[in-house]
């Protein structure tokens, strides 16, 4: 199946914390990053995710966000380190692409945030991506 999603990435399932209706479920990339995904428990059932799935993290590049530094004191549980790559500006809008170990992430921001952060190829950055942003598919 194709899809427009940007950004997958492979790994492994390391665990998953089951709540009432919602799951947490950790994944092991193939680059060695850990991410969060939240997913329902009906999805974790029906994907048969368990410790050691091998799956697909999705994540919309609309739902990434960019900060010039690792953020403390914050609830996403994604924080993903890279380097931008190369940024396509709009009038409104900029698709940054950011060089993390294992690939590349896009993230899709507004202008005005990108020239805020003075975003350039080669600056550091970190890629902000909540738990409920990352889909998991069976790899």
């Amino acid at each position: 199946m194709s899809l427009s999603i940007r950004n997958q990435f492979r790994g492994t399932v390391t665990s998953v914390t089951a709540g009432e209706v919602m799951a947490a479920v950790k994944v092991r990339l193939d680059s060695g990053q850990e991410i969060t995904a939240a997913v329902t428990r009906d999805a974790v059932e029906e994907l048969g995710i368990a410790a050691g799935s091998a799956v697909r993290a999705l994540v919309k590049s609309t739902e990434v966000s960019l900060a010039t530094e690792p953020v403390a004191g914050i609830s996403i549980r994604n924080q993903i380190a890279g380097t931008v790559e190369g940024i396509a500006a709009g009038g409104a809008m900029a698709v940054v692409r950011v060089r993390v170990e294992g690939g590349v992430l896009t993230a899709a921001i507004t202008k005005d945030a990108a020239d805020d952060l003075s975003l350039a190829p080669g600056a550091p950055v970190a890629a902000l991506i909540k738990a409920t942003e990352v889909a998991l598919a069976s790899a």
